[in-house]
C-alpha cells in the first residue's frame, strides 16, 4: 500500500509508545507510517476519579471523532478503555501481542505499612479501590489522576504508603522500581483487556483493514473479546469495579470474572475452564451467571455512583419509573414507611353508606383486603388523587368528585354535600384538617382506620442532591435518622408538600398526585445543572 497511514494517539508518553509500537509493526510489512497526537477528556480534566467523569470513552472520543472525519486512518487506545460499543461505523481491525495483564503496588517507603492499624493508597481506579479495599478493608483509598509519569511524582511527593499502576504501563515505559519498591498483586483480577492494545478504524476502509490483520495477535484478540463481552453483558462501563482474565494454555482457556461492590465489601466470581474451540459466549456466560445471583442488584449500585446527579425516593420505584428520570440522574430508593393492613369487622359496611372518603390508595387497598367489592354499598365517593380515584373506579364503582389535595376536598365538601355525615376511610397517620373543618361546619365525621403506617427510618448519605417524599409520614421518618440540611425535597402533593416546608428551605410540589409526576419535576429541577454538567 502505497498510501502513509496516519495513527492517531494520545500525546502522554504510554500512548505514544503504543502507537510507534503499531507503527513499526506496520512498517515490518513494508507499509508507510505517520503519529497523530490528539489530546482526550481524560488527559485534560485531572482533578476527579475517572469513575466521577460520568462517561465511558472518556480516553477515546476525540480519537473516534477524528477518525470519523477523516483525520486519521487508525486509533490506537489501551483496550481496557474502550467502550464495550464503539460508535458506529468503527470496528476493531487489531491487537497486537498483550503484555503484563497485572497491577502492582509501587510502594512509597517499606512494607511496614501493612502491619499497621491503617494505610493509604493511591488509585483512580474504582475497580482497584473495591478489590483493595476487600482485601484490606481497614485501609483508605485516596483519588490519584495524571499519567504514569505524573502519578509516580504525586506519590513521591505524597504522605500516601503506595500507589497502583498497570504493570505494563511501567514496563513499556522503563519506569517500573526496584524489587524493594513494587510488590505484584497477582490477586487482583484486572480489567478486561488490560495490557492488550487495540487498533480501530473505519469499517468502510478496507485497504486499511487489510493491512492492519497483519500485525493482529490472535490469542490476544480471542481472550479480550472473552473478556470485553464479560464486561458488556454486566452493562459496566470502563470504569465499574469490574475484573475479567482469559488465558489460553495449550487448547484450553482459562476464565476468571468478578464484581465488586464499590465500597469493596461484596464480590462476586465466575471461574471456569473450557476447550479453546467452545469458548464463543464464555465470557457472555459468566456474566449472566453472577447477574442471576445478585449481580443486578450490585449493578446498580455502580450506575448510581457513574451518574452526575443522586436522588433518594423514600418508596420503592419500578424499573420503569426509573427509566423516566433523565440518563444523568442517579436513584436509590427504599420504603421509609411500611403500611399494615388492620383487620375490620363486617359491621363496618353492613349497611349501605351516603358518603365515602378516601385520601389515599393505601384506604381503598386495606378496605379492599377486608371485603369483596360485592360487599361495598356506597352511593357518593369522594376521593384525593387521579391514581386513588383509578383504582377505586376500577375496584369499587364511580367516583362522584375528585380533588388534588384533602383541602381542596374539604371546601368542596363544606360548599356541596347535602347530608351531615361521611364516613373516612384513612390510616392512623392521617392528618387532622379534614376532619375537624369538616366537623366545625356540622358535618359528623365516622372515622374507620383501616390501616397502620409504621416509620422504618434509615440514615441516608450526604451525597444526594434531592430526596422524594410521597406522604407526610415518610418525611417524619426521614427527619427521624437525617436532617434536612440543604436538600431539595420533591413531593407528590400539596400536603406533603406543606410538612416538608416546615423542615426543607427548598420544596417542589409536583403538578400531579402521582409518582411519575414526582420525577418529572425532578428532571425539570435538574435540567440546567445536567446541561452544563
Amino acid at each position: 500500500m502505497d498510501k502513509i497511514i496516519r495513527i492517531g494517539t494520545r500525546s502522554s508518553e504510554l500512548a505514544l509508545w503504543q502507537a510507534n509500537t503499531v507503527a513499526q509493526q506496520l512498517e515490518h510489512f513494508g507499509h508507510k507510517t505517520e503519529i497523530v497526537k490528539i489530546d482526550s477528556l481524560g488527559d485534560v480534566v485531572l482533578d476527579k476519579p475517572l469513575y466521577e467523569l460520568g462517561i465511558t470513552g472518556v480516553f477515546t472520543k476525540n480519537l473516534d471523532i477524528a477518525l470519523l472525519n477523516g483525520e486519521i486512518d487508525i486509533a490506537v487506545h489501551s483496550s481496557k478503555d474502550v467502550p464495550t460499543k464503539l460508535p458506529e461505523g468503527i470496528v476493531q481491525a487489531a491487537y497486537i501481542k498483550r503484555g503484563d495483564f497485572n497491577d502492582v503496588l509501587v510502594i512509597k517507603e517499606d512494607e511496614n505499612f501493612f502491619t499497621q492499624d491503617t494505610a493509604t493508597i493511591a488509585t483512580g481506579s474504582l475497580r482497584r479501590k473495591a478489590q483493595w479495599l476487600y482485601r484490606y478493608p481497614h485501609h483508605k483509598i485516596t483519588g490519584i489522576r495524571g499519567n504514569v509519569i505524573t502519578r509516580l511524582q504525586k506519590l513521591e511527593e505524597s504522605d500516601w504508603d503506595g500507589a497502583i499502576f498497570a504493570t505494563a504501563g511501567l514496563k513499556r515505559l522503563k519506569l517500573l522500581p526496584e524489587k524493594e519498591k513494587h510488590i505484584k498483586l497477582d490477586w487482583m483480577i484486572p480489567a478486561p483487556a488490560q495490557g492488550a492494545v487495540m487498533v480501530v478504524a473505519l469499517e468502510k476502509n478496507e485497504e486499511i483493514l487489510e493491512a492492519c490483520k497483519e500485525i493482529n495477535h490472535e490469542e490476544t484478540a480471542i481472550c479480550v473479546k472473552i473478556e470485553r463481552d464479560f464486561l458488556q453483558t454486566l452493562e459496566g462501563g470502563c470504569t465499574a469495579p469490574i475484573g475479567a482474565l482469559a488465558m489460553i494454555f495449550d487448547d484450553e482457556i482459562k476464565f476468571k470474572g468478578a464484581l465488586f461492590s464499590p465500597d469493596g465489601k461484596q464480590k462476586m466470581e465466575f471461574y471456569k475452564e473450557v476447550a479453546a474451540n467452545n469458548a464463543t459466549d464464555l465470557g457472555k456466560f459468566g456474566a449472566n451467571y453472577i447477574l442471576e445471583r445478585g449481580g443486578k442488584k450490585i449493578m446498580r449500585q455502580i450506575i448510581d455512583i457513574e451518574k452526575s446527579t443522586l436522588i433518594y425516593s423514600t418508596k420503592s420505584l419500578s424499573h420503569d419509573q426509573t427509566n423516566l428520570l433523565n440518563s444523568k440522574i442517579g436513584v436509590t430508593s427504599s420504603d421509609f414507611i411500611t403500611i399494615r393492613n388492620n383487620r375490620l369487622r363486617p359491621i363496618v359496611v353492613k349497611k349501605p353508606l351516603k358518603n365515602v372518603l378516601f385520601t389515599s390508595q393505601n384506604a381503598v387497598e386495606a378496605l379492599l383486603s377486608n371485603f369483596s367489592p360485592m360487599e361495598l354499598d356506597f352511593e357518593n365517593i369522594y376521593c384525593v388523587g387521579r391514581r386513588t380515584k383509578r383504582l377505586i373506579e376500577k375496584r369499587i364503582g364511580k367516583v362522584a368528585h375528585i380533588e388534588n389535595s384533602a383541602e381542596k376536598l374539604t371546601d368542596y365538601l363544606i360548599s356541596n354535600l347535602k347530608e351531615d355525615e361521611v364516613t373516612f376511610f384513612c390510616g392512623n397517620k392521617r392528618r387532622d384538617e379534614l376532619p375537624t373543618k369538616l366537623t366545625e361546619n356540622n358535618i359528623k365525621v365516622n372515622e374507620v382506620e383501616c390501616y397502620q403506617t409504621q416509620l422504618t427510618p434509615r440514615k441516608i448519605e450526604e451525597k444526594y442532591k434531592g430526596i422524594l417524599f410521597y406522604s407526610p409520614s415518610g418525611v417524619e421518618s426521614y427527619l427521624k435518622e437525617n436532617v434536612a440540611n440543604d436538600i431539595v425535597a420533591f413531593c407528590i402533593g400539596a400536603t406533603t408538600g406543606e410538612e416538608a416546608k416546615k423542615h426543607f428551605k427548598n420544596v417542589v410540589v409536583s403538578k400531579l398526585s402521582t409518582v411519575e409526576s414526582v420525577l418529572k419535576s425532578v428532571n425539570k429541577y435538574f435540567e440546567d445543572i445536567i446541561e452544563n454538567s
